[in-house]
């Protein structure tokens, strides 16, 4: 066993993974996660929030899995939570005055969305359909966004009497779109297709329902090629970066590219170019 191994055990063994909640499949490096109640337009329950808060979580700990991409069955992504398996408890909970559990329930959530963005992976979403509430929170969540056109994406909580302040959605969304078009879907709750998702700069591009995993899945697939020690690096700088100024944030880059540096990557990278021959990335 190596030293690296002892202090770094693996929590799942990922290639056999079998999630009660949701699909899981693991093809050479690229993830694919599927939320998968077709029938209900893939709600979230309880169970569900938590298992992939802990998948992602554990993905810290799986060298083997380069990339994952998220997805929907059934032509929708998600349509957020479950009125009757979360909503209705939830309203229970409100009625018999336990704001210790809304609290743990809304820390629990926010927790998901801490896990898909501290995890070295980058998070590719293959949208089609409703994506909703909470749906369209882990849709921003993810790295990148590829929709389709008939796709309708709402932060809707303000619908169901809450705030738009839900899961980081105030931090993150306004990064993303700009602080104006981020007022305006959390205070309305409205949605947006999908030319006007990519327009605002929240799809990073369109494609066909037809084939929008399989073109999720080509990205995956050209970043598990990359440099993904290089590409978890990216991942947190562009995440721990959004508190720093400006000068903090140029030194903390310069520490991470000069680790970068010491990567066998950076060697094969300029040997490859000196050779004129593509480079043949092992992330290490």
């Amino acid at each position: 066993m190596s030293t690296k191994t002892r202090f770094r055990p693996e929590r799942v063994d990922f290639s056999r993974f079998s999630p009660k909640h949701f699909k899981w499949e693991l093809d050479d490096g690229v993830a694919t996660i599927t939320l998968n109640r077709p029938e209900r337009k893939n709600p979230l329950t309880f169970e569900s929030y938590a298992e992939l808060r802990d998948t992602f979580h554990d993905l810290r700990h799986a060298p083997d899995v380069k990339v994952v991409v998220i997805t929907g069955a059934g032509g929708n992504f998600c349509s957020g939570g479950d009125v009757h398996e979360i909503i209705g408890p939830l309203v229970e909970m409100q009625l018999a005055g336990d704001m210790d559990g809304l609290l743990a329930f809304t820390r629990m959530t926010g927790d998901l969305v801490k896990e898909m963005r501290t995890c070295p992976q980058p998070i590719i979403a293959a949208i089609d359909g409703v994506c909703a509430g909470a749906g369209a929170i882990i849709a921003m969540a993810s790295d990148m966004r590829i929709g389709t056109p008939d796709s309708k994406v709402a932060f809707l909580f303000v619908r169901v009497g809450l705030a738009g302040a839900d899961m980081g959605a105030c931090n993150i969304l306004p990064r993303i779109i700009g602080a104006g078009r981020a007022s305006e879907l959390l205070y309305t709750g409205r949605a947006i297709d999908g030319a006007e998702a990519e327009r605002w700069g929240f799809y990073n591009r369109l494609a066909p329902s037809e084939t929008v995993l399989e073109e999720a899945r080509t990205l995956a697939r050209s970043l598990r090629t990359g440099p993904t020690f290089a590409h978890a690096m990216t991942k947190k700088c562009i995440h721990q970066e959004w508190s720093m100024g400006i000068d903090e944030a140029i030194e903390a880059e310069a520490q991470a590219q000069a680790i970068c540096m010491q990567t066998k990557d950076y060697e094969r990278a300029y040997r490859a170019f000196v050779a004129k021959q593509r480079p043949v990335f092992e992330g290490n």
